[in-house]
């Protein structure tokens, strides 16, 4: 018993000696800085996250499975097959990934390109004023990228909402 208070003791003396290190110098603990640097997302996880937000995790969705991916011909997955959230997350990843490589000429503007491509396809994207515009070393696209909120020509506010939330959170100010 007495070496367990001894121990609680001197285990308690060394952490307040340390807190009042840090305090005084602002000193940090390599700890805290990788428990910091684990709960910073970048901004693929951050496009990650916005397209699990508005896809929604596809269930007995046709050709479409987990958050949004379209099966093609090699694909391993069925049609109305359902998959968990974890392998959804990283069927998303994935082909983020594979997006963000199509568009890796664009730098920056690489992953703001890739998730309109992965709602609106590679071939909608290639004909956009967004594409366009990027291409010829224009980045006023705001505006262009705003206007990618229609269906059958009518503007839908959740896609309006999601392009607002994409463009402030993916664009990279120079």
């Amino acid at each position: 018993m007495r070496l367990r208070n001894f121990i609680f003791t001197i285990s308690l003396t060394f952490s307040l000696i340390c807190g009042y290190t840090e305090f005084v110098t602002g000193a940090t603990s390599k700890a805290k800085e990788v428990s910091i640097q684990q709960n910073v997302k970048t901004d693929f996880d951050k496009a990650v996250e916005l397209i699990m937000k508005y896809e929604g995790l596809h269930k007995n969705h046709g050709n479409l499975v987990g958050y949004g991916h379209k099966i093609v011909k090699g694909d391993p997955y069925k049609p109305n097959q359902n998959l968990s959230k974890a392998q959804a997350e990283k069927l998303l990843r994935k082909d983020l990934a594979k997006l963000c490589e199509k568009y890796r000429s664009f730098g920056k503007d690489s992953l703001l390109l890739s998730a309109l491509a992965y709602n609106c396809g590679i071939g909608m994207v290639a004909k956009s004023s967004v594409y366009k515009k990027l291409s010829a070393g224009d980045r006023n696209i705001k505006a262009n990228y705003l206007s990618y909120s229609k269906a059958n020509g009518k503007t839908l506010s959740q896609l309006k909402q999601r392009r607002i939330e994409e463009y402030e959170t993916l664009f990279i100010q120079d």
